[in-house]
């Protein structure tokens, strides 16, 4: 006899593989769905935020002051601050490098995930962040890109790894979408569109209220301005 004809059967390593790549597969599709969903979300309240701060006007001003109070702030931190990284932040940053450095990839994907884990180390080194080393350091140990190899064993474990990521992922929209939902711009945006469906526009009515407000504090400022003058 002959192997002639005789069909390899897969091994069990490469059985995995397959399952985990329709595994990943049907995972990615759930969270393409998802980051559709959640980017629809983002926009509809961002565009309500928007008209919000067009009628209504007040909390858009108290932004731009507390945003200069800010720029204040980060240009006096800037003239004042002498970098003065510890031997714990220089050794950590030292690790990072040394293990996500973009030379070391061969692919431009894989490269261009290093670059950017690079740029936030190179930021978080800055500002003498050691937490968030740490956190870009554990990050990097877990990803597909750290595993090195072309062979089923790395191919594998790269698989697990972006279905860890997918899921992750997953787990992060469901609590950006819940964080949302809780916000007071989204609790306003579905008054809103209750009080639209009786006929009623609420931002109108916030608007004129404020302009009540502003006619009676700028009447009782002119009489404190006749009687003092």
């Amino acid at each position: 006899m002959t192997g002639e004809g005789l069909v390899r059967e897969p091994s069990p390593e490469e059985r995995e593989l397959q399952k985990k790549r329709t595994e990943l597969a049907d995972l990615e599709t759930r969270l393409a769905e998802r980051e559709l969903e959640l980017a629809t979300f983002q926009a509809e309240l961002h565009i309500f935020e928007r008209v919000y701060l067009q009628v209504v006007g007040m909390r858009q001003q108290e932004l731009q002051r507390i945003e200069a109070q800010i720029e204040e702030y980060m240009d006096y931190l800037a003239s004042a601050h002498s970098f003065k990284p510890t031997h714990e932040l220089k050794q950590l940053y030292r690790q990072l490098a040394k293990a996500i450095h973009p030379d070391l990839a061969t692919e431009p994907e894989a490269r261009a995930k290093r670059e950017l884990f690079m740029a936030e180390a190179n930021r978080a080194y800055e500002c003498g962040d050691l937490e968030r080393l740490q956190e870009l350091f554990f990050e990097w140990l877990n990803c597909p890109e750290s595993i090195q190899g072309e062979d089923l064993a790395a191919e594998l474990i790269r698989t697990v790894r972006k279905i860890a990521q997918s899921e992750q992922r997953l787990a992060n929209i469901e609590q950006k979408i819940k964080g949302l939902e809780k916000t007071d711009i989204f609790q306003l945006q579905m008054k809103a569109k209750r009080s639209q469906q009786l006929g009623r526009d609420l931002l109108m009515e916030m608007a004129r209220e404020l302009d009540k407000q502003i006619h009676r504090a700028q009447h009782r400022l002119n009489e404190l301005k006749t009687r003092t003058g």
